[in-house]
């Protein structure tokens, strides 16, 4: 069976397009495995696989106690890369996104990154901290490759907006509000008119990230935004669950519940059912 592209996943699915988010590493190898295999069952089109850092400038508290545990279990964004093959073995079949910060990426060196993506069955990287301005051997070396080189667009980015919408692949990753990753109780009114003027300037499906963590917030969502990247709720979740994850006895009933957790996320009643 060939793989879809990121493009075409996004395209293809109906309300929510659903985006994990995970961290490679935490609480091991095994269970971010067969956390990738429970977001595919839980209904995500497409995979984000964090690469762990020691300093995280858009991760809340959450997403930081994740990235720290994975580094000290020994992750590192060769090691991540390298879980995909064993993901598509088990029966992946979903893209992957490596999300990772520039800094090890330019230690790896852009090139051998770009290659090991390809290498390794990644379908597309995100790099939240390089800027569209200084993306271009990135941007050039993923297109080569027939990967997705994802835009992240936030409401700081209003004036660039139309220019990075135009350069979107796969999909557009709209920020929804100002501030770090982490589960908020309620998006402000401004934030839905920035992701309806980002809807209306890009060709591409637009994925709205940063704070969700509830049903009535997926619903909300649904006119406005292509559908939803979720990835704090999720990791605290999988925190709260890590002795369970961690034990090979136990860890099929948390996975269990993870993805149970999620689909009642992304439940949408049959009246806002497109």
């Amino acid at each position: 069976m060939t793989r879809q592209t990121v493009r075409e996943a996004a395209e293809s699915a109906s309300y929510p397009l659903f985006i994990p988010f995970i961290m490679a590493g935490d609480p091991n190898k095994e269970s971010t495995i067969e956390l990738a295999m429970t977001m595919q069952k839980a209904g995500a089109h497409i995979l984000e696989l964090g690469i762990p850092y020691s300093d995280p400038l858009a991760d809340g508290p959450v997403l930081q106690r994740s990235a720290l545990r994975a580094l000290k279990h020994g992750m590192s964004l060769t090691a991540a890369i390298e879980l995909i093959p064993e993901m598509r073995k088990r029966g992946l079949t979903i893209p992957v996104i490596i999300f990772s910060y520039y800094n090890p990426v330019l230690r790896m060196g852009i090139k051998t990154f770009i290659e090991k993506l390809k290498d390794n069955e990644a379908d597309g990287v995100l790099i939240p901290d390089l800027p569209l301005e200084e993306s271009e051997e990135l941007s050039t070396l993923t297109k080569k490759e027939n990967l997705a080189n994802i835009s992240l667009v936030a409401p700081t980015s209003s004036t660039r907006l139309e220019k990075i919408a135009a350069q979107a692949e796969g999909f557009l990753y709209c920020v929804s509000s100002l501030g770090v990753t982490g589960t908020r109780d309620e998006f402000p009114p401004e934030a839905y008119t920035f992701i309806e003027e980002v809807k209306a300037s890009s060709e591409v499906p637009v994925a709205v990230g940063f704070g969700i963590s509830t049903p009535e917030q997926v619903q909300r969502l649904q006119g406005s935004a292509d559908g939803v990247i979720i990835g704090s709720a999720i990791m605290k979740k999988v925190e709260g669950l890590q002795a369970e994850l961690e034990h090979e006895a136990k860890r099929r009933d948390a996975l269990n519940s993870i993805q149970q957790y999620v689909e009642d996320l992304l439940a949408v009643p049959s009246s806002h059912q497109q």
